[in-house]
């Protein structure tokens, strides 16, 4: 288990709008946002749900039963998604370990270890050292997001032992699954990520909840994306997006402290990097009153499985060996 910092340090929320569809021209942009947020001192950078290559928003304007147009947005996003590892991931621990600096990347992640087809909204995290440290998938997309993303398994749940802490994360409506906001509690977390596309009230509400509940630096972060950053060769930005419509997502990113107080942000319609100083006190002070994966956790009351267990899709028996289950 990581150690609890022992000296404040600088985390940042990176609130940005990606090249939308081209993956390697975000990632440089994510490189140089990096770099920026380095050299202000930043230990820990976070980017938004989605962010390589983007989030799909698209499901949100057109109908579910426009399959023709959601295929060909998909085999554009599949075209241009993350495989871990991979070329994306090598240049991303080439930048941590550049600067000194832990990340966490909100991507849309190819299903490389089956059809190849699938992909997975999941966050990816890497260390200071240039090294991959884990990757977690949601586990639940959210009503139009089933239309794109694969639903993660308990294999990916974890927290991210770092060289800042003990990161835990969960992706923009994961953070209303109680039994998954305990389970980090439980592994220790310090730091919480809430990398997500939803914004305003009652999210915000939710981010400080979150905090005071954990009693952890929450790091709530969006995509701030105009109608502008949609590339006018998509032919549902004409036929789906009303031309008066200026913000898609005014983003509304923000860092609270784990007495739920904001440290930075909400930051509104513009493309921005909040900051904010984790205090190693603050990790310790407030469980005085409520430490809810301890004196307030009450095993001897409630009890909370986590089945981590990887699923294959096809398990292959040799001959001579004990039958195994096949899909």
């Amino acid at each position: 288990m990581a150690e609890a910092p022992k000296k404040p340090f600088i985390i940042a929320a990176v609130q940005a709008a990606p090249v939308m569809l081209d993956r390697d021209a975000t990632v440089e942009k994510a490189c140089r946002l990096i770099d920026q947020a380095a050299g202000q001192g930043a230990k820990l950078v976070v980017f938004p749900e989605c962010f390589i290559p983007t989030y799909p928003l698209w499901v949100w304007f057109i109908p579910p039963k426009q399959t023709e147009e959601l295929r060909e947005l998909y085999t554009e996003l599949l075209g241009n998604a993350v495989t871990v590892p991979g070329p994306v991931t090598d240049r991303l621990c080439e930048v941590a370990r550049e600067h000194d600096v832990s990340l966490a990347v909100g991507i849309n992640e190819i299903n490389a270890e089956a059809s190849g087809t699938t992909v997975f909204n999941t966050l990816l995290f890497l260390d200071a050292n240039g090294t991959i440290v884990c990757k977690r998938r949601k586990l639940m997309p959210t009503v139009g997001e089933r239309l794109v993303h694969g639903f993660g398994d308990g294999s990916t749940f974890q927290i991210a032992e770092m060289s800042v802490g003990r990161v835990s994360g969960l992706i923009c409506w994961e953070n209303y699954m109680p039994l998954a906001r305990f389970a980090m509690w439980a592994w220790g977390a310090q730091i919480h990520l809430a990398p997500t596309w939803d914004r305003g009230e009652p999210w915000l509400s939710t981010l400080r909840h979150t905090a005071k509940e954990g009693r952890v630096y929450v790091v709530g972060c969006c995509s701030a994306v105009r109608r502008n950053d949609v590339p006018d060769r998509l032919a549902f930005k004409e036929k789906y997006l009303p031309p008066d419509l200026e913000w898609i997502n005014p983003g509304l990113s923000a860092i609270a402290d784990p007495d739920g107080k904001w440290l930075a942000g909400p930051v509104e319609k513009k493309e921005e990097i909040l900051y904010a100083t984790v205090e190693p006190a603050m990790l310790v002070g407030p469980r005085f009153q409520l430490d809810p994966a301890g004196h307030y956790g009450r095993p001897d009351v409630f009890e909370l499985k986590v089945h981590r267990e990887r699923r294959p899709m096809v398990r292959i028996v040799e001959r001579g060996e004990e039958p195994d289950l096949i899909g």
